[in-house]
């Protein structure tokens, strides 16, 4: 082609409509093709509808081309494309470029998760000279309310909580200038007219005018929380109960108040120097804690200064946040401590979300609060991460997460839409829809009511939310969890097809999907260390090794079942499970003739064992479980780190692994491990990790006075070493068969303990095996609703195809 020829393409007009699917609405996607299209000489529109971000546009070929292209390489801090489509457009078009009011329609966009405030917006709140100075509430479109706020789509301000507030004249110039980062801000606001904060007394009584900051009613909660206030704050997507963390007094009379006996309170600072003070703060962490998501990230606290025990009690962890929000960065600027920044609400309750609710559930927990006239429309907690083997990983994902979508691997393009109503405990639910898993934020216990109640709205409002309508329902097989049940009444009253996915399955599947494992790949060894799930045979499972895909799994060797005394009772209860394991393994005989001299021994036998005794031979509430958390609970009794009772799920396994000897562990020898088995029971012919020897090495310790973070890292050791030597005697197969399979799958509670999980990692990798990890979604139950989605799909895509090609199965 000669230049004369590329010119005139260049200049022959053409016009195109281009379809952005992604996250790409509430970002300031719009103000940025409305600047790309201006600064190309291009005409159109552009505007939001139910699929994403529509743009006509005419001009040069060329220009056309470098707008696509533009679209891609400059979008947004916040969006994220995942398509681009385009068609030649044969309709009339402005002559000039105009940003179009938004269509409903079918909803196939994504609602953009709430951001915590970005640069430009906290300096300009702290600048004298600018008119949002001390303004909680300022942001762009970079960051500020999505999730919290929206009520339906397309994300607009009529459709938020933002809509009561009337734009005065110069947020109106703002939110029409293409040159200010604010233009199409939804929650654009100012002090002359968006939400206002106040400071209230919750027991109605009027607040002193000498307690008072000169500045205003957000000033004065650092004053009271200085003082030794609990002060109840109203943020994005719920209350929190702040107060100052250094003082062990207050923060042990919140505990009190809160009904929270140990659980770790999360923290809020000013800065990362504040942080550094108190923990070591590495790249990634940093990284994490300055994202958009900011969640609490989970920092060793090894630094000279200490918080009181009360905050974290037996850990040696911290959970740090830095403000999230204007209100709070303007609460913590001039603060030089920490403060704790912990869930409003009573223990095991839904965070509060409104002041009336306030006043009823925190009004005995905290004097004062400091509320707003923005409604949150959806209650979305902190999200929490911990960086693992060099990666921030999330346990809880909720604000700054949920709900972005994570799209399912190839070949489930042709995925039809379902419900995946995930666990019982830190339950999530997931939404297919478009080739993507659309999975909730973080919901909580089901046992609590209120928690149920809050499940069953959110349920309601995501099918609104994503105009989602499923072809059917997938749900754990467990016959007595409540999100199982509902999934059986839905699914009764609905006439939808119920399909139910094993527990442990649901884990690997959930890890192959966020991995991006297609849909046809070859089965991995699914390692899931966790604490309890129905099994298939009847029987509770929790230390699984399954040969597994997303379409089924076999299951190849577990930990060896012991009996659970009192049932559920045993996982609050460490020294039950203690006691289990110590008759399975030897019985009251041998361990009073070795072992009589411990105080360990002591204390066992003022238990009512006869009883105990009685309800394994007769197998009534005893029921036996393949549980490598209740392991973990039994060590952590023998040692003493938590034996009576666990004040939350996981505490005992926490405690022990803060207390490991780290030293140990770095050591690259085989003798300070605890020793394992495998054993092949000729009744099951299952392969099982056998830990007798394990145990009287362990009594053994206690005798003579070992200490207890080396008995720890000694257990830590000798059960990594024997999970990696389970996978490679799974792993082997005669030679002309080669070996079962090459890639293995981490998921399960279990492999949040940082300790256990890189040992693991690290020996796994060593023997040349592909290790697949969680680290969008959580290992544990949290991202169990991500696997029984990929598990559904796969059987609804299986049968759609068999129904077009009946007679033939897959290769």
């Amino acid at each position: 082609m000669t230049l004369l020829q590329e010119t005139r393409q260049d200049a022959e007009f053409v016009a195109m409509e281009i379809r952005v699917r992604g996250r790409v609405q509430g970002v300031g996607f719009r103000p940025t093709v409305w600047r790309i299209a201006r600064e190309l000489d291009l005409a159109g529109e552009v505007l939001n509808d139910g699929e994403g971000v529509l743009a006509r546009v005419r001009g040069s070929r060329g220009a056309v081309q470098d707008f696509i292209v533009r679209l891609e390489s400059e979008p947004p801090p916040l969006a994220r494309i995942d398509q681009i489509e385009t068609r030649v457009f044969t309709g009339a078009l402005p002559s000039g470029f105009r940003i179009a009011e938004s269509l409903a329609g079918d909803a196939h966009t994504e609602i953009a998760p709430d951001a915590a405030i970005c640069a430009a917006c906290a300096q300009e709140i702290v600048d004298p000279f600018q008119r949002r100075f001390r303004y909680p509430f300022a942001n762009c479109t970079h960051c500020g309310p999505r999730l919290s706020i929206v009520k339906t789509i397309p994300y607009d301000r009529a459709n938020t909580t933002m809509s009561p507030f009337a734009m005065c004249e110069a947020c109106e110039r703002e939110y029409r200038s293409p040159a200010d980062r604010r233009f199409h801000a939804e929650a654009i606001a100012c002090h002359a007219c968006g939400p206002s904060a106040t400071l209230i007394r919750l027991d109605g009584r009027a607040t002193r005018f000498d307690q008072h900051s000169l500045l205003d009613d957000v000033d004065t909660v650092r004053g009271l929380i200085a003082r030794g206030e609990i002060v109840a704050i109203k943020g994005l997507g719920g209350f929190h109960l702040a107060c100052d963390a250094t003082n062990a007094e207050v923060v042990a009379r919140l505990r009190q108040l809160k009904r929270r006996d140990a659980k770790p309170f999360a923290l809020m600072a000013r800065d990362l120097d504040v942080v550094r003070r108190y923990c070591s703060v590495g790249l990634e962490e940093e990284r994490a804690l300055a994202s958009a998501a900011a969640p609490i990230v989970l920092l060793r606290a090894d630094r000279a200064e200490r918080l009181p025990d009360e905050v974290a009690p037996g850990l040696a962890t911290l959970g740090f946040m830095l403000p999230t929000t204007p209100l709070h960065l303007l609460i913590l600027a001039r603060m030089e401590r920490p403060v704790v920044m912990t869930s409003g609400n009573v223990s095991e309750e839904p965070q509060v979300i409104d002041e009336e609710t306030a006043r009823t559930r925190l009004g005995g927990i905290a004097t004062y609060a400091l509320t707003h006239d923005r409604e949150i429309a959806n209650r979305v907690d902190d999200s929490v991460t911990r960086v693992l083997a060099g990666r921030i990983r999330v346990s809880r994902r909720a604000r700054g997460f949920a709900p972005a979508p994570i799209a399912l691997p190839p070949g489930f393009e042709a995925a039809p839409e379902l419900l995946a109503m995930g666990g019982e405990l830190k339950a999530t639910f997931c939404l297919v829809k478009d080739g993507e898993a659309i999975l909730s934020q973080h919901q909580g216990d089901l046992e609590n009511v209120e928690t149920f109640d809050d499940y069953r709205k959110n349920l309601r409002l995501y099918a609104e939310l994503f105009d989602h309508a499923p072809r059917a329902l997938v749900a754990d097989r467990h016959p007595e969890y409540l999100s199982s049940k509902l999934a059986r009444e839905w699914a009764r009253a609905q006439s939808l097809p119920l399909i139910e996915a094993q527990h442990h399955h649901a884990h690997v599947a959930a890890c192959l999907a966020e991995n991006d494992v297609p849909l046809d790949s070859p089965s991995v060894l699914g390692i899931v260390l966790d604490g309890l799930g129905w099994g298939d045979d009847g029987t509770v499972w929790g230390g699984e090794f399954l040969l597994a895909d997303y379409r089924g799994f076999e299951r190849l060797g577990a930990f060896k079942p012991v009996s659970m005394l009192g049932g559920a009772q045993a996982a609050h209860e460490p020294w039950r499970n203690l006691y289990a394991h110590l008759m399975a393994e030897m019985g009251w005989a041998e361990f009073s003739t070795n072992f009589a001299e411990l105080e360990l021994h002591a204390d066992l036998a003022r238990r009512p064992r006869a009883t105990l005794d009685a309800m394994v031979r007769a197998g009534v509430n005893s029921p036996r479980a393949s549980s490598c958390g209740r392991l973990f609970d039994a060590v952590a009794a023998a040692l003493n780190v938590c034996r009576e009772r666990q004040a939350y799920e996981g505490e005992a396994g926490a405690r022990l692994e803060a207390i490991v000897d780290l030293d140990v562990m770095s050591r690259d020898d085989e003798e300070s491990a605890y020793p394992f088995a495998i054993a092949d029971p000729r009744d099951t012919g299952l392969p099982c990790i056998e830990p007798l020897a394990m145990w009287r090495a362990l009594l053994g310790d206690l005798i003579l006075k070992t200490p207890a973070p080396l008995m720890s890292a000694r257990f830590h050791k000798g059960l990594a070493r024997i999970v990696v030597a389970m996978a490679k005697k799974l792993a082997r197969r005669d030679e002309e068969s080669g070996a079962r399979f090459d890639t293995v799958a981490l998921s399960g509670g279990c492999f949040q303990n940082r300790v256990l999980f890189e040992e693991i990692v690290r020996r796994l990798e060593q023997d040349n095996f592909t290790v697949l990890t969680h680290a969008k979604v959580p290992a544990n139950d949290g991202g169990l609703a991500l696997g029984q989605a990929a598990i559904g799909a796969a059987r609804l895509i299986d049968e759609e195809m068999k129904s077009r090609n009946p007679g033939r199965t897959k290769d």
